[in-house]
């Protein structure tokens, strides 16, 4: 690993340092979206609250949503399953069915019945995304009573859980490698140089393989190595290579 680093670092070209580079770490466990029910702008927040079983891209969340005209916060817990929001208000019973349907769901299998399993409790109101990664928004719907509308949130990306790794760079400008390399983070800054070709930052980067955390999928060592991203003279990005 250590004569790979020096090939690139030297190969590269990773000698100068006459602009600054930083690169910070963010890890998100809240997110806050915006969107619309039935045409109605609503804002919503969610935290991640913790896995269901040993995967990252399942886990509870709780937190609340409010129509933008009144600010009246209405409380919502359930899940958050490879992009998919399953969000339940159950009234004046909120706290008491929320750890039921927490217990309840203790699995992947279960995970796919959550709206059944939210339904044996008689929840006031019902919000569901579904990811389908087509396009810029996700859409959903939201059941109040017997009453069924359509819902959808202004992103592409419903992820709540998120490794940011920011690189803030000269000009003024900053990027998030969650963005366009990957979202498991674990990026280190190691060296950055400008020469007539343009700018390029070497990174080393250490982590999971995926986000789960058990079983046969959760036992690798994980990834590790060094990553060259190449950017224009006024530091605009072009790409990257992973070693």
């Amino acid at each position: 690993m250590k004569k790979l680093f020096f090939l690139l670092l030297y190969s590269i070209g990773f000698l100068s340092f006459a602009q600054k580079v930083e690169l910070k770490e963010v890890t998100d466990s809240s997110q806050i979206f915006k969107g619309e029910i039935s045409g109605i702008p609503f804002t919503m927040q969610l935290k991640y609250t913790g896995i269901v079983d040993c995967n990252q891209y399942q886990h509870f969340v709780d937190g609340w949503y409010y129509y933008d005209k009144y600010q009246k916060k209405i409380p919502l817990t359930g899940i958050y399953d490879h992009g998919n929001l399953y969000l339940y208000n159950f009234g004046n019973k909120q706290k008491q069915s929320a750890k039921i349907l927490g217990e309840k769901i203790t699995s992947p299998q279960l995970i796919e019945k959550t709206d059944s399993i939210a339904k044996m409790q008689n929840p006031k109101e019902t919000l569901i995304f579904t990811d389908d990664r087509s396009n810029h928004e996700i859409s959903g719907y939201f059941v109040l009573g017997n009453k069924k509308q359509t819902a959808k949130l202004f992103t592409k990306n419903s992820m709540i859980y998120r490794f940011n790794n920011y690189l803030i760079l000269p000009n003024n400008k900053k990027i998030n490698t969650y963005d366009f390399i990957d979202r498991y983070g674990g990026n280190e800054l190691l060296s950055y140089s400008s020469d007539k070709s343009g700018n390029r930052v070497l990174l080393y980067f250490e982590h999971t393989s995926n986000f789960n955390a058990c079983g046969m999928c959760g036992a690798s060592e994980g990834e590790k190595g060094y990553r060259v991203l190449y950017f224009t003279h006024d530091w605009n990005y072009k790409r990257h290579e992973d070693f």
